[in-house]
């Protein structure tokens, strides 16, 4: 495991100096590149018959569950740092939006995109695939990914009001969709009955308990933090809260993710306000911002190694072309039919181009890769596996590269949002 962890720590560290030396991408894209890059080279060098240098690399990567690291380690760390820089009150200003997008946009497109992938594998590919893996692909690549969005958005510098909307609902709707995911797995592995009555009470306990249990351990590390003034043990307290709040969660079958963008929201605002001197704030955010910055470029240089592991055929990459632009159509559907409805029926306000931009921006991570490799062995695994990779490196590459761009131009620099609340 040391040897693991002092890899890729030493690869994430020089894949940084590089970009940062010479390439200049965004950080989390450019170490991304690097890692898919190396694990290119070391394909081709099996190719040309240095198969036990391509065999070793296959075996370390193979050694680490990208499913664990992420879901049961990173992500707890991520989410409240993310959770932590977010304005509540901004937030709570768009808590219609980002509701309906995270929960009534993320079901939708689990159906969207699941029976679109049907048709496309099964009638125009004839890849055999059942609809059920189909429903599970449209579950795990429909929320947006907070590590990805948060990160691009911040390089981008999109208008604060639009910028809140799509980190709010990036920051929710990866808990909603680990509970379809769950719920759909269940049915697929041939479990327990599921009942519209289940389904609800899985949702109540995922969900709302994340909510309950994120205000609880965040009210207490609160009173922890109000009650003392001493930089140091204050950040050891928000670690603690972190990590072990979120290993509580999983206990308790609540959501853990839902529950550390709560509690760091919690903390970002009336801890910071309320039960921190300057001095801690400061120790606080640059100790959070490392945390981020560091996690955040590790998990685009595992991303890129996975490249060395995943086996791809053609009719797979094929249909990952024509994938691509169902979840776009998707994510168009899931966005613009709602912020229609509100801005037509309800009087919602919104940015003339907000629909274009948080399609867009919605981009796709570590977390819907994590999901595809928690599936169990065998065949369809393997499909929606590459068919999730594929996605994920366009939406990366592609939309995180050209998202700042559309932004400067379709957004006035004088309006910075003004109008779009």
């Amino acid at each position: 495991m040391l040897d693991i962890v002092a890899l890729l720590v030493t690869l994430t560290a020089l894949f940084s100096y590089i970009n940062h030396r010479f390439i200049k991408l965004p950080t989390t894209i450019g170490v991304m590149v690097l890692a898919m890059v190396l694990s290119l080279i070391l394909m081709s060098l099996g190719e040309l018959g240095y198969a036990p240098v391509e065999q070793r690399a296959e075996a370390i990567i193979g050694g680490i569950d990208f499913n664990q690291v992420l879901m049961q380690g990173m992500l707890s760390l991520l989410l409240f740092a993310g959770a932590l820089h977010v304005n509540l009150e901004e937030l709570a200003q768009q808590k219609w939006p980002i509701g309906i997008l995270a929960t009534v946009g993320v079901v939708a497109s689990t159906f969207l995109v699941g029976i679109a992938s049907w048709l496309v594998l099964n009638v125009l590919f004839g890849i055999s695939i059942s609809l059920l893996y189909c429903l599970l692909f449209g579950a795990l690549i429909s929320p947006t990914d907070p590590i990805a969005v948060l990160g691009i958005l911040k390089s981008a510098k999109a208008p604060k009001n639009l910028e809140i909307k799509i980190a709010g609902e990036s920051l929710f709707n990866d808990g909603i969709a680990v509970v379809v995911f769950a719920i759909l797995l269940g049915l697929a592995m041939g479990g327990e009955e599921v009942t519209l009555g289940g389904v609800a009470l899985l949702f109540a306990e995922e969900a709302l308990g994340g909510i309950v249990f994120g205000l609880g351990i965040g009210y207490v590390a609160y009173l922890l933090l109000k009650s003392i003034d001493s930089y140091d043990v204050e950040i050891l307290i928000t670690l603690a809260l972190v990590l072990g709040g979120y290993a509580l969660a999983i206990h308790l079958h609540v959501s853990g993710p839902i529950a550390m963008v709560v509690a760091g929201l919690m903390i970002g605002n009336h801890g910071r306000s309320l039960a921190m001197s300057d001095t801690t704030r400061e120790h606080l955010d640059t100790f959070w911002e490392l945390i981020d910055e560091i996690l955040n470029a590790m998990l685009f240089v595992l991303i890129g190694l996975e490249m060395i592991i995943l086996t791809f055929e053609r009719d797979h990459l094929l249909a990952s072309l024509l994938v691509i632009p169902i979840v776009l159509l998707a994510r168009l559907a899931c966005v613009g039919v709602p912020v229609h409805i509100m801005r037509s029926r309800f009087g919602f306000v919104f940015s003339p181009h907000a629909i274009k931009i948080m399609t867009w921006g919605g981009l796709r991570g570590g977390i819907s890769v994590a999901l595809a490799l928690s599936l169990p062995l065998g065949p369809e695994r393997q499909i929606v596996l590459a068919l999730t990779y594929i996605v994920v490196l366009f939406s990366i590459l592609v939309q995180g590269l050209t998202v700042g761009k559309l932004i400067k131009a379709t957004v006035a620099p004088a309006g910075s949002g003004a109008g779009d609340s």
